[in-house]
């Protein structure tokens, strides 16, 4: 999606219809509270409401407070604001504050100072708060309620419930909550508290949003917007004249997706979950292994998270590996040409890296498997004398050296070997033989790490740079310039690419959920470009990750040489298609051998290829 979409305004007179936030929501709101007016508000209880510029302030008449209601009802919706609170005050935010036969009720976010968690709130007629209970912890990635069998976290201070800045007092903090079937998500500062409860209203909870004035003190709430989640948006269908797509099928089986000639009849195939697509025409499947379509609203994809094919066995057939976070490493053997599944043994325990790439690591022409297991990151090839067997494994970092994502091989510091990169930093390759720990080099190359990380020179200064997302469930995009000083030592500066929603980006392109991504000349200039879109429903169908209803996009970024752009170099978007995204994976490769670099995807909307319609230069 692109920030160029307008606001819709919600109630008349006190809207703006532009963004007035800084570092703002997770959503494009419908509608801002902008001016001095409380028009489309209405006020319940003993707290005194006024509007200043933007700001609406309520001041608490008595401990029980008041409530400023908007007129609109809403069911699924997101709000965001920010406030400052006087000592003494406790301020909240109720979401579908709902009429019954006795007065009032609805889901509450505390935001005073030592309980920021969600209650469900019963008023009675006058706005008098009559009971509150603490809502059930939800779990991630789900709409609807799970059974009451979590137990609901002791009460306390809300303070280091999640990462972010923790509350602070007398000073502006931000809020924004999301409520959605079942389920409310609160997050203070960009944190992850007072974070997510169980409504326990059946998905049937109806209401307007309230602002909450209680206590002792004034509250003051600014940059306040609101979105109803109910609409979800479609956009039409559209594929970049420089490639023409073909869907190879419409089901969910894989995030994976490789390519080798798997039947060795000098064409590409293509690999993607349980199946191959024999090129060139890619319109028939064959089993690798007895599979079946996922449901992309509630599971993840299976056994194929990943997927590499190379001959690994030494037969002259290819193979194929899958691997993926929480599974171990499978290596189906070629058949050969026998018209059967393959045969499939499990060659490396069960990764806990959500990305895997497979590079030659040691130089001796075939490719490796670099991973992490148990926290530690390695790399591993088959021994020679039993492929089939335990593979050999080589560690990079000692514990606790990779994370879940963002994962990247190349040679930063121009000795000629490949060195590896994750979220946190590069480690260096040692001497050849060498069996010591990979010497660490510390680098924020993110903030909680993407997907497959570039390694080129992107600028051309003769240094090899690094092109990243920064979170595979958020926003964010860079590449990380390479500097030397005097004495050779090496250092990184970030240029954004990609920031938020409220950040102005190459393009006006902004996404979520960079969980797929590869570098490849898609342009055929002699300089690589990088390849990345969304993984749509990256944690099922839910509001765990922002924006996770946007359009499921796959770009590729032209990657410009230009003395007057930061660093040397900029990137310019191009959007491939709007109905596929990535999944964990994209596959760059010259697939007809017409010398234009082809693009695949397998995703849970399906299996894609792009053919390149621009040759090569």
């Amino acid at each position: 999606m692109t920030i160029l979409r307008g606001l819709v305004a919600a109630a008349a007179g006190s809207l703006l219809l532009i963004p007035v936030f800084g570092i703002g929501p997770t959503f494009i709101p419908d509608a801002t509270f902008k001016g001095s007016s409380l028009k489309g508000w209405h006020t319940l209880g003993d707290a005194a409401w006024r509007a200043e510029n933007g700001e609406i302030i309520g001041t608490p008449k008595s401990a029980g407070g008041g409530w400023l209601v908007m007129d609109q009802g809403l069911q699924d919706a997101g709000f965001y604001a920010s406030f400052r609170s006087a000592e003494g005050a406790k301020p909240g935010i109720m979401m579908r504050l709902q009429k019954t036969a006795d007065g009032y009720k609805g889901q509450f976010v505390s935001l005073a100072e030592g309980d920021q968690y969600l209650y469900r709130v019963t008023l009675d007629a006058a706005g008098r708060e009559t009971h509150r209970d603490r809502l059930r912890p939800a779990m991630a990635m789900i709409r609807f309620g799970q059974p009451p069998s979590t137990p609901t976290p002791p009460p306390g201070g809300g303070r280091g419930m999640g990462r972010g800045p923790v509350y602070k007092p007398g000073d502006w903090n931000t809020v924004q909550v999301i409520i959605d079937a079942d389920i409310i998500r609160a997050a203070l500062n960009n944190g992850f508290a007072p974070g997510a409860g169980v409504t326990e209203d059946e998905s049937e909870g109806f209401g307007p949003i309230a602002l909450y004035a209680g206590g002792s003190g004034e509250v003051r709430f600014k940059e306040i917007g609101w979105k109803d989640l109910g609409v979800k948006e479609e956009p039409v269908e559209k594929v970049s004249p420089n490639f023409r797509m073909q869907q190879l099928n419409a089901y969910y089986y894989s995030w994976g997706v490789a390519a080798a000639d798997i039947n060795r009849d000098g064409v590409q195939d293509l690999v993607a979950g349980g199946y191959y697509y024999p090129g060139p025409d890619y319109t028939k499947r064959r089993e690798i292994y007895a599979t079946h379509t996922f449901n992309p609203s509630t599971q993840y994809a299976g056994t194929s998270w990943l997927d590499f094919a190379y001959d690994f066995t030494g037969d002259g057939w290819p193979d194929v590996i899958t691997t993926g976070a929480g599974l171990t490493a499978t290596l189906y053997v070629n058949p050969r040409g026998e018209s059967r599944r393959w045969d499939h043994y499990t060659v490396l325990p069960k990764a806990n890296t959500e990305i895997a790439l497979l590079k030659d690591i040691d130089g001796d022409g075939k490719p490796d498997l670099v991973q992490g297991l148990g926290g530690v990151l390695t790399w591993a090839s088959p021994d020679p004398a039993k492929p089939t067997g335990e593979w050999i494994v080589h560690n990079i970092s000692g514990p606790n050296g990779v994370g879940a994502h963002g994962l990247g091989v190349g040679d930063i510091n121009g000795d000629g070997k490949p060195d590896v990169l994750t979220a946190e930093g590069w480690y260096e390759q040692p001497a050849k033989g060498s069996n010591e720990t990979w010497t660490f080099h510390p680098e924020a190359f993110g903030t909680r790490g993407g997907a497959e990380m570039a390694v080129y020179d992107v600028n051309g200064d003769g240094l090899n740079d690094v092109v990243a997302a920064l979170n595979a469930h958020g926003y964010g995009l860079a590449w990380y310039e390479q500097k030397r000083d005097a004495a050779g030592k090496i250092s990184f500066i970030q240029h954004m690419i990609m920031d938020d929603l409220w950040s102005k980006n190459a393009g006006g392109v902004t996404f979520t959920e960079l969980h797929g991504s590869t570098m490849g000349d898609v342009d055929g200039d002699g300089i690589p470009d990088f390849i990345v879109g969304k993984r749509y429903w990256s944690h099922e169908d839910s509001y765990t990750d922002p924006d996770p209803y946007g359009a499921p996009v796959l770009y590729w970024y032209r990657t410009v040489r230009n003395r007057n752009a930061p660093g040397g170099a900029e990137f310019v978007p191009e959007l491939i298609h709007n109905r596929s995204g990535t999944g964990s994976q994209v596959l760059a490769k010259d697939l007809n051998g017409d010398g234009a670099l082809d693009i695949a995807v397998s995703t849970n909307r399906g299996t894609f290829i792009f053919w390149n319609r621009m040759k090569k230069k």
